[in-house]
C-alpha cells in the first residue's frame, strides 16, 4: 500500500493536532479542525476507519505540509 493509506480519521486528528490543530466540533461523521496560528485554514476530517488517500492528501496541503512532515509527526 502506499504512503498514505490505512491511516484512521481518528489518527490523522493527532497528527494535525501536534502542529497547533483543534478538534472543535463534529458535524456528522465530519471532524472540524481549527488552528492556533492566523492563516491557516480549517480543516474537515472525516470520522472513518480508514480515510482515502487523496482526501488526506489534501487536506495534508490545507494544513501547509508536505507529505514527508506528516509521515515524520505521524511515526514520533
Amino acid at each position: 500500500m502506499g504512503i498514505l493509506s490505512n491511516i484512521s480519521g481518528k489518527k490523522a486528528v493527532k497528527v494535525f493536532s501536534k502542529i497547533g490543530y483543534q478538534l472543535d466540533h463534529q458535524e456528522g461523521s465530519h471532524m472540524i479542525l481549527y488552528s492556533n496560528s492566523p492563516g491557516r485554514p480549517p480543516l474537515s476530517i472525516p470520522n472513518h476507519k480508514e480515510l482515502a488517500p487523496g482526501l488526506l492528501h489534501s487536506q495534508i496541503r490545507r494544513a501547509g505540509l508536505s507529505v514527508e512532515e506528516f509521515r515524520r509527526l505521524l511515526k514520533g
